[in-house]
């Protein structure tokens, strides 16, 4: 996407306003967010800071270096791997290795429910031209799984359903053309 504002380079920032009910979008690049500052700047800051936005979003209110230190908990959530704490995290925006991740999951899922709209998991968006056939083979593999719980649970007859349903998906998958699938 390019930017609303020079329609010369690529949007990196996508902001929603609702005033009065009216929602409108708007998709800018850095360069342009930085000079239109005042259409984003936050209570008590001087201007655009993505530091801003972040902490906003984590709801922690952004410290300056001397705050820092007057505030600091004696015991710190700390990644063992690369001794990134959730602060820095939320300063910088992006972990520093993958064990961050479990490190800080209990911190982590109340702020991806907010983010997208209650959902904790992350399904991505399937392009209209192989939705067809890749849909069919997600759902299948899910029936899969399910079939294999019932088994387990020793329910043999919702499993011979679940099986039954799955054949019946295997056909319509094999009547698609080679192209689509």
């Amino acid at each position: 996407m390019i930017c609303q504002e020079c329609n010369q380079r690529p949007a990196t920032f996508h902001f929603t306003k609702v005033i009065n009910g009216e929602k409108t979008e708007v998709h800018i690049c850095e360069h342009c967010a930085q000079e239109k500052s005042e259409m984003f700047m936050f209570p008590g800051t001087s201007g655009f800071s993505i530091d801003n936005l972040l902490a906003g979003l984590l709801q922690f209110e952004p410290l300056t270096g001397s705050q820092q230190h007057a505030f600091q908990k004696n015991e710190v959530l700390q990644c063992e791997n690369c001794k990134m704490t959730f602060q820095q995290f939320a300063k910088v925006g992006r972990f520093g290795c993958s064990q961050c991740y479990p490190t800080f999951e209990k911190q982590l899922t109340p702020i991806l429910k907010r983010l997208h709209s209650g959902n904790t998991h992350h399904t991505g968006k399937i392009p209209k031209r192989i939705g067809g056939s890749f849909h069919i083979r997600k759902e299948i593999e899910q029936l899969k799984q399910k079939m294999q719980e019932y088994i387990s649970l020793e329910e043999f007859e919702k499993a011979a359903d679940v099986r039954d349903h799955v054949r019946d998906l295997e056909k319509k998958l094999s009547g698609y053309k080679e192209g689509e699938v």
